[in-house]
């Protein structure tokens, strides 16, 4: 098959295959004599591997390491197991860091003491770093009154 049937499907755009083959991810095509590239089963399922594996959470440079393993037949249930507890705990950490950053909104949220209507002004709040990269925003004085010109 050529690279728009192979894309076809693989549901995959002819430019991802492109880009697929300039990273490794995908062989070199053979080329037939019209110059069009030549694909096979095998890439075919080499690429519905990538696309599973990416919708698991996978990026392309771990499924790039994986799949000299997996192609010498050394990609075992041992190792499936360990690269999916690994990303489970990738997953963890994240969750982790959302729910602290979702807690630091809400905080921020609460914190707000102006009217519906009034303006923020930037020099009347802090944001302390807690570590997340967010910060929760601590109101210096109230807003609805004008900012004064002291800095």
């Amino acid at each position: 098959m050529n690279i728009s049937q192979l894309a076809k499907a693989s549901q995959i755009s002819t430019d991802t295959l492109r880009y697929y083959e300039k990273q490794g991810l995908l062989q070199a095509a053979g080329r037939q004599p019209n110059g069009y590239r030549r694909y096979g089963p095998a890439q075919l399922e080499r690429l519905r591997f990538i696309r599973g594996a990416q919708a698991l959470g996978f990026s392309l440079k771990e499924i790039a390491a994986i799949l000299p393993q997996l192609a010498e037949g050394q990609f075992g249930r041992a190792e499936i197991e360990h690269k999916l507890q690994a990303k489970m705990a990738e997953i963890d950490g994240q969750i982790g860091q959302l729910q602290q950053l979702r807690a630091e909104l809400a905080a921020t949220f609460a914190s707000l003491r102006c009217a519906p209507q009034a303006a923020l002004d930037t020099r009347d709040s802090t944001a302390p770093d807690s570590g997340s990269g967010a910060g929760v925003a601590r109101l210096k004085r109230s807003f609805g009154r004008p900012p004064s010109d002291a800095g």
